[in-house]
């Protein structure tokens, strides 16, 4: 009797010790769903692999992953406009180098080969993947912050309930454009440079510096030989092209919720079909361009020059006008950049969009069988 008591408490003894590291497991943070995910839920995840899919899954994280991948896809495939766009702006007043856009391309293929149509190509991917990633999930969060203020929910907005809220799109754009240019500048001038440095037919009008030879190579360059100041040139227009995404966010905002209104009473813009949201986004895009493109093209020459003998904005302007021809000075470029931005933002928000929606429903069947294998007392593996 000693014995078969002595092996029920030599048993029991270690399946109470497994249920004690159960129970702590269950009620370690690590192993929760994320609040921000669903306020309200409970779900409890007891693997590893699932506490790691519900962190990708937070909202926060599945808008700087879709964000960043929606980014990746539109540069690789607008980057040869790119590369033109950039030179069309710095291109001195009275040069016949860059004219057409079809003809501008066969030049820069002739001349320097079909891969310099992809210069500038793994900085602007370097740059991007933080850009979109930092800009979607501040305007989201801002978004979100200033709904729950004002005592409105977060979630997807109906098009016979929640009215558009222009001037809280407004802010969240300006604040996410703000601290999205602070986080990437440094790798948008270097961008900017390797894309026109091999350009015999700007050669005269560009800063004597040898070329940098890669990405890396540009902004230990940028950071010994020009420090800050050369790292953040061109910040003034650019803070100032915050006024971009201040007209963009708020005019696609307001084509969705139109968009989705139109579906019929109760319809929400997750409603909307992936054309939809490439009509919603290069209309916004669109309006957004014509409105702020001068900034652009004083940036652009910002970035070329950087640290070094400079007369300020103002004065940058000036010569831009009388150089360039006056105010069409400030447009030069201005087709081939809408060519480029218009369709690189309807992939860039539709994809962000769609990669979104993909992210909340498997977060969906993540926290459902979570909630399953708690109904049934099932240990998740």
């Amino acid at each position: 009797m000693r014995v078969a008591a002595s092996r029920s408490a030599s048993t029991s003894a270690p399946s109470s010790a497994s249920s004690s590291r159960r129970a702590s497991r269950r009620d370690h943070p690590a192993f929760a769903a994320p609040s921000a995910l669903d306020p309200g839920a409970s779900v409890r995840v007891r693997s590893p692999l699932r506490a790691a899919q519900l962190a990708v899954l937070d909202p926060r994280v599945a808008n700087a992953v879709s964000g960043a991948g929606a980014g990746v896809i539109a540069a690789t495939v607008v980057c040869p406009l790119d590369v033109l766009k950039t030179r069309l702006q710095v291109t001195p007043g009275g040069s016949r180098a860059y004219v057409s856009t079809y003809e501008s391309l066969s030049h820069i293929v002739k001349n320097e080969g079909p891969r310099a149509l992809y210069r500038g190509l793994t900085p602007t991917i370097v740059a991007l993947l933080p850009n979109w990633a930092v800009y979607f999930t501040v305007y989201e969060g801002l978004k979100g912050a200033m709904a729950r203020a004002a005592g409105e929910g977060g979630g997807s907005e109906r098009a016979g309930g929640e009215r558009s809220r222009p001037l809280r799109h407004m802010l969240a754009a300006a604040g996410a454009g703000a601290a999205t240019v602070l986080t990437t500048n440094p790798l948008w001038v270097v961008k900017t440079r390797l894309q026109v440095q091999s350009s015999a037919a700007l050669a005269s009008s560009l800063p004597r510096r040898a070329p940098y030879t890669s990405t890396a190579n540009g902004l230990y360059r940028l950071a010994t030989e020009e420090g800050l100041r050369g790292a953040y040139s061109g910040l003034a227009p650019s803070l100032l092209g915050i006024s971009h995404v201040a007209i963009q966010f708020p005019v696609y905002e307001q084509l969705k919720l139109e968009m989705a209104r139109r579906k019929g009473d109760g319809a929400r813009v997750t409603d909307l079909a992936a054309s939809e949201l490439m009509v919603a986004s290069a209309v916004a895009k669109l309006t957004a361009s014509v409105v702020t493109y001068p900034h652009e093209v004083i940036r652009s020459h910002m970035h070329v020059r950087g640290f070094g003998p400079f007369e300020g904005v103002f004065c940058l302007m000036r010569r831009i006008h009388r150089e360039g021809g006056g105010v069409r000075a400030f447009y030069r470029g201005v087709g081939t950049n809408l060519i480029r931005t218009t369709p690189a933002a309807a992939i860039t928000f539709t994809s962000y969009e769609l990669i979104s929606r993909k992210l909340r429903a498997i977060g969906d069947r993540v926290r459902a069988d979570g909630e399953s294998g708690d109904a049934t007392g099932g240990d998740a593996r």
